[in-house]
């Protein structure tokens, strides 16, 4: 079956143009031009991914990722046309996994969709390693059961922020470099002006209740990368 795609953008010229894109590529396009509507059908019909346009009439698009993360784990890609690092930095601390600034390539646009795609679906087929699961220190994570606990409480994380720390705790003890952690998550090559990893580490830490000068958890080397020791 096609791939499900939810495109919420109140400009109709970009959300003909991203629906034509995908539906040449085989994907199954679902358009709205405001929070609501899309919020109604995602009830009845979760989709595989969304794209989701920063300035939306009523409900902003912060606001959409933000509500859809409270329920759903399905990719998020947020698409604005401010270009400012700290509008990018809020999507991806609000759980939104990739951003696209307009005017965008389309294809560009539609291979980032397939990369969200493919990595979701990696994230949720069962995992073949030995090693199925970590407790350090009554932080416990499963590849098994994909769930996260913190002194026996489930931790709701997205799939990235799932597979950041299944990787920082993997590599126990060891200082994971920053684009080492990108290029093993995101599978892309790391940019020095990349905020992605910082952003979703501090995500991490606000889920995990991290102290931010003294976390018990996830620790920053600074100018080298993360470690849990």
């Amino acid at each position: 079956m096609p791939a499900d795609i939810l495109v919420v953008d109140d400009e109709a010229a970009i959300a003909d143009l991203v629906e034509l894109y995908l539906k040449n590529e085989g994907f199954a396009v679902h358009k709205f031009e405001s929070a609501a509507p899309a919020l109604a059908h995602v009830e009845h019909a979760p989709p595989d991914l969304a794209i989701l346009d920063v300035m939306l009439p009523g409900m902003d698009g912060f606001t959409l990722c933000r509500t859809l993360r409270e329920k759903y784990l399905f990719p998020i890609l947020m698409l604005t046309a401010r270009v400012e690092d700290m509008d990018k930095i809020t999507g991806l601390t609000l759980g939104a996994d990739d951003y696209i600034t307009k005017p965008f390539n389309p294809l560009e646009l539609t291979a980032r969709v397939k990369t969200q795609l493919r990595r979701y679906t990696q994230y949720n087929r069962p995992p073949q390693e030995e090693d199925q699961e970590y407790d350090i220190r009554g932080l416990q994570i499963s590849r098994q059961t994909h769930k996260c606990l913190l002194y026996g409480e489930e931790v709701a994380l997205t799939p990235l922020e799932f597979s950041i720390l299944w990787h920082l705790c993997s590599q126990q003890g060891r200082v994971v470099p920053s684009e080492e952690l990108f290029e093993a998550v995101w599978g892309e090559k790391y940019m020095d002006s990349n905020n992605t990893v910082m952003s979703h580490i501090a995500r991490l830490r606000e889920k995990l209740r991290e102290p931010s000068r003294r976390p018990k958890f996830i620790k920053t080397v600074w100018g080298v990368g993360y470690t849990i020791e």
